[in-house]
């Protein structure tokens, strides 16, 4: 016999232990191997289904902290805006109050150097009236050491005082 023709009971008994080996995993082996791969099926659609569950989270947590993140920076830039309205109004109030300072020092000067001018001039006129009257005083101690001087003045005094009474 050669290789393309094999013997009867040769052919019969491969069958046989085709048949067994057959029987064998068709019984034990092929229920094992089957649920192995069902158990590998199901894991990997869990694992897919987890994958998948996992993104959509990655996804929903990516937006949230987009939405935050653009929350914080409206908020970031209203805190901006505010601080530079309140840096404007204290600036501004500290240069009304400058001003009105200012106006008040200069108010006070003027009214400093107002009540000195007057102090300085009421001073002159005392020192001023004090030796006017010194002066008259020894005026009148020369030209009144003389009745008839005395008299004539007081003609003199007399008519100046009628001719400025006329004349107003």
């Amino acid at each position: 016999m050669g290789l393309l023709q094999p013997e009867m009971g040769l052919l019969f008994w491969m069958c046989l232990a085709f048949g067994i080996v057959l029987f064998v995993l068709c019984k034990w082996g092929f229920p094992v191997i089957v649920k192995s791969i069902e158990e590998r099926r199901k894991y990997i659609d869990s694992s897919i289904e987890a994958a998948q569950q996992a993104e959509e989270k990655l996804r929903k947590i990516t937006e949230t902290s987009q939405a935050l993140i653009e929350s914080a920076e409206a908020q970031k830039q209203q805190i901006l805006r505010d601080i530079a309205k309140e840096r404007e109004r204290i600036v501004s109030e500290a240069k009304e109050k400058a001003e009105k300072e200012g106006a008040r020092i200069i108010a006070e000067a003027k009214r400093a150097a107002e009540v000195e001018r007057e102090d300085i001039l009421r001073d002159a006129r005392n020192q001023i009236s004090t030796i006017a009257i010194a002066i008259c005083e020894r005026l009148l101690r020369g030209e009144l050491a003389d009745k008839e001087k005395q008299t004539k003045l007081a003609e003199r005094l007399l008519d100046e005082l009628e001719n400025n009474n006329t004349g107003n």
